[in-house]
Order: structure tokens, then C-alpha cells, then sequence
């Protein structure tokens, strides 16, 4: 959920859009909604005029951090009145007013990189403080792109670990939140630059086998959040890869506390739904909590986050209405983006369809929405996914603060069955416990079914899987 986009349009008729005070005039929707815990995009200060040369973009999704230990001012009423004590207090106040209506708070954090761009960046912060501490230098002191941003810092260094694990319990034990979301949190698990073994690990002998960026199977910086008697008591979200090729979902070290996004839930779920052969055996993983990728390490259906779309890539109703992407209004020549996006239109590309194919759509969404609700994991929705909210086939839409990004509470109502089906299908998993399994199902207590009961279809071709669960 990206809080300024939550109340931010016309049509949310609240008195301070746009805001934390806003967003907690909105909260008895998500209650009534059914969900019980809100992944807020980056709420860290954050530098908006990232692209300052584009007078017509601006960083609105947030992942250019500047103050890890302050709350985004603009997201207050009062703005940076007051040194934007008004954001700490209107935060604290979203946070309080979250958990009595029984909603978690989630924070999206981005130690992966900040806003001070590549060696050629501007000097904001830590590159003034100490440039080769913060961040991953190479030796002639250009810097490792990892992230995809221009900069990585350099988390597994001892001053920097020490530095957000500080921010961390801050976070926690100041501002009430419940846990948070790592972007590129592969990131996290590599070998730093330019640091001493000894007090990297203790054993200079291990640390001259490491190279800078090296995957490292016990990263400090990750085994000292999961040991911290504050962190290790939260929820803790991996995004388990990085933009320099590292993905680790289903082996990111996790000390048995730590979830996954699981982008390879989103993939074989999107696969499966629009036809594609092959995906009938995937699929029945996905909806036991892809045990193919926990169980051996001994965790639990509750380490995967199982999500169909989120911020990155298209929405929901996109996905059932575009074939490509199209991002030209990011004026980057539709570059940006991702391109594999598994997506299926339904036999018409863009919005204005025959009736059939708008028919077909309606049900392909419905359908994505149920297997989110009935596989065993944590499921999670992107905002606005519930009403069918599009961002015209845009699937990377970081750089506008407008209606495309903005929650449309009066499409919101014009949508109504399709929000009442979600609503339902909510209600529904929480009323069956079977669900939401502490443990993997097991044979016993899982059966698969194809066309006819007790005999399911595995092969190339499958488009049919059913179940049922037995009580034990």
C-alpha cells in the first residue's frame, strides 16, 4: 500500500489526502475489507526530486532513501513544519489507530541503496561521511551496482550493520511497527568491500576466501537482525533477490524467522491461469505453500508470501488485459520495466474489449483472487487490486504522483462486485482453518482430484486441479 496514493485522489473525499491522518480516516475500509496488515511502501524521508533534469517525473514510489530514521515529512498535514515533528506524531498516530482496529503495521525499508546515485551522484549524506564504509567500492572507487540504482551499501560492514540494526529498533520499539519488508534483500547477503575479516566473522582465514559482493551463507548483517531481542520477535520480509542477478527465494537465510516474497508462487500461479502447459504440478505446490522450496530447510507455509502482482509489474486487472507493457509515459522509450510478465489479455489487447472478452477478464481475476486465498503461505494484494484498479498497461510506474497511482475510490464503488467477491473470499480463509496450516499438508489429510474425484491430472495439458482437506 503506498500511503500517499491511498487517499491522494479527489474522490477519497477525506479531509487531509494524501496523508498519514488520511489514511487513518480510510483504515475502517481495510477492516471492513478484511485484511489484517498493511505493507506500506517506503515511508523513510526520501528524496522525490530524485530525477530534478525530467520536470515531468518525480520519485513517487520512495526508494531513494536520505533519512533512514525519519518518517516521510510530506506525508504529514503540516508538511516540514515544526522540523517534521508532525510526521512523527501523525505516523505514531496511523500505527496506533491501525492496531486497534486489529491491522498490522508492515514497513517497506530499502538498505540496499540510497539516493546518492553512483560515484558521479550528489553528496547527500553517507557518501560525505565515509564513502568507502557505506558503500561497496571497487578499488579504483567506482561503485558496485547491485541494486540497480547506481550505489549498493555496504550493509555487512560492521559500522553499517550496526547502523541499521540501530534504525531497525527504532522503528520498532518508538514508532510501534510490526515488522518490515527488505527491498533487494539479497542484497544484505553479500560480502562487503573493504572490510576487515577479523571483525567481519572473527577468522581472518575465512574472510581471505571472500570477495567483494560474494553471496555469503551466514551474512552478519542477517544474522544479527534474526539474533537481536528486539528484531527477532518481529516479522521479517525477505525480497529475496537483487538486480545484480543473486535470487535466493526458497534459500535465503532465514534462521527460521524470516518470510520470502515468493516470486516463483507469482509465476507458476500466472502461468497455470492463463493456460500454459505444463504448470498443473507447480500449481498444486503453490497451494500447499510451495513446499518444494521450505520444507527441507525445516520452515514453515507461513515463510512464503504468496502474491500475483504487487507494485512492480502490472496490476491485476492489467494482467488479464495486456499482452506488453507500456511505459512510454516514463520517458525512458518504454526501456524500463520488466518484460517478461506472464500476462494474457483474453484475446483483445488494452481496455476497450468486447463484451466476451470483458466477461473472461472479470473471471480470470476472480480466479487469481481465489487461489490466493485457498493456497497455504501469507496472501498479499496490491492496492486496489480489489476493485480492479489499472494503470493503462504501465508496469513500472515509480515516477508518477497522479491518477495512476493513486487509490480511485470512486471506481472503488463502481466495481462493488468484484471488491464484495475479494471481501468474501477473505472472510472465507479465515473462517476455514484448514487454510492456514502451521505445518505443510500431508498426504493424509490432502487429496487431489482431476475431472472425476480421487483421480487428479498431472500431465502436459492439465488445466483442472482440485482438493480437498480432511480433518484430523
Amino acid at each position: 500500500m503506498h500511503l500517499r496514493g491511498f487517499t491522494k485522489h479527489g474522490s477519497s473525499n477525506v479531509e487531509h489526502p494524501g496523508t498519514y491522518l488520511g489514511a487513518i480516516s480510510k483504515l475502517d475500509y481495510l477492516k471492513e475489507l478484511g485484511v489484517n496488515c498493511v505493507e506500506l511502501m517506503p515511508c523513510h524521508e526520501f528524496n522525490e526530486l530524485e530525477y530534478f533534469s525530467c520536470s515531468s517525473r518525480m520519485n513517487f514510489w520512495g526508494y531513494s532513501t536520505i533519512n533512514y530514521f525519519s518518517p516521510m515529512t510530506r506525508y504529514s498535514s503540516g508538511g516540514t513544519r515544526d522540523c517534521g515533528r508532525d510526521a512523527i506524531n501523525e505516523f505514531k498516530t496511523f500505527v496506533r489507530e491501525a492496531h486497534k482496529r486489529g491491522i498490522e503495521v508492515i514497513m517497506d525499508v530499502v538498505f540496499n541503496h540510497t539516493a546518492e546515485g553512483n560515484e558521479n551522484g550528489p553528496t547527500l549524506s553517507f557518501r560525505g561521511i565515509d564513502n568507502s564504509t557505506y558503500y561497496m567500492l571497487a578499488p579504483k572507487g567506482e561503485f558496485y551496482n547491485y541494486s540497480g540504482c547506481g550505489n549498493t551499501f555496504n550493509c555487512n560492514h560492521p559500522v553499517v550493520r550496526e547502523f541499521i540494526v540501530d534504525c531497525l529498533r527504532y522503528w520498532v520499539t518508538e514508532m510501534h511497527v510490526d515488522g518490515f519488508r527488505f527491498d533487494l534483500a539479497s542484497i544484505m547477503t553479500r560480502g562487503c568491500s573493504l572490510w576487515d575479516p577479523v571483525n567481519m566473522y572473527g577468522s581472518p582465514v575465512e574472510g581471505d576466501m571472500i570477495t567483494t559482493g560474494t553471496p555469503l551463507a551466514t551474512p552478519p548483517l542477517v544474522d544479527m537482525i534474526s539474533n537481536d531481542p528486539i528484531l527477532g520477535g518481529v516479522k521479517l520480509i525477505a525480497e529475496a533477490w537483487d538486480a545484480g542477478g543473486l535470487y535466493q527465494v526458497g534459500h535465503f537465510p532465514h534462521w527460521n524467522i524470516w518470510s520470502e516474497w515468493n516470486g516463483k508462487y507469482r509465476d507458476i500461479v500466472r502461468q497455470f491461469i492463463k493456460g500454459t502447459d505444463g504448470f498443473a504440478g507447480g500449481f498444486a505446490e503453490c497451494l500447499c505453500g510451495s513446499p518444494h522450496l521450505y520444507q527441507a530447510g525445516g520452515r514453515k507455509p507461513w515463510h512464503s508470501i504468496n502474491f500475483v502482482c504487487a507494485h512492480d509489474g502490472f496490476t491485476l486487472a492489467d494482467l488479464v488485459t495486456y499482452n506488453k507493457k507500456y511505459n512510454l509515459s516514463n520517458g525512458e522509450d518504454n526501456r524500463d520495466g520488466e518484460n517478461h510478465n506472464l500476462s494474457w489479455n483474453c484475446g483483445e489487447e488494452g481496455e476497450f474489449a468486447s463484451l466476451s472478452v470483458r466477461r473472461l477478464r472479470k473471471r480470470q481475476m476472480r480466479n487469481f483472487f481465489v487461489c490466493l486465498m485457498v493456497s497455504q503461505g501469507v496472501p498479499m494484494f496490491y492496492m486496489g487490486d480489489e476493485y480492479g484498479h489499472t494503470k493503462g498497461g504501465n508496469n513500472n510506474t515509480y515516477c508518477h504522483d497522479h491518477y495512476v497511482n493513486y487509490f480511485r475510490w470512486d471506481k472503488k464503488e463502481e466495481s462493488s462486485g468484484l471488491q464484495r467477491f475479494c471481501s468474501l473470499m477473505i472472510q472465507f480463509r479465515k473462517q476455514l482453518e484448514c487454510l492456514g496450516l502451521e505445518e505443510f499438508p500431508t498426504a493424509e489429510r490432502l487429496h487431489w482430484h482431476g475431472h472425476q474425484p480421487g483421480k487428479p491430472d498431472w500431465s502436459e495439458t492439465s488445466r483442472f486441479v482440485a482438493f480437498s482437506m480432511v480433518q484430523i
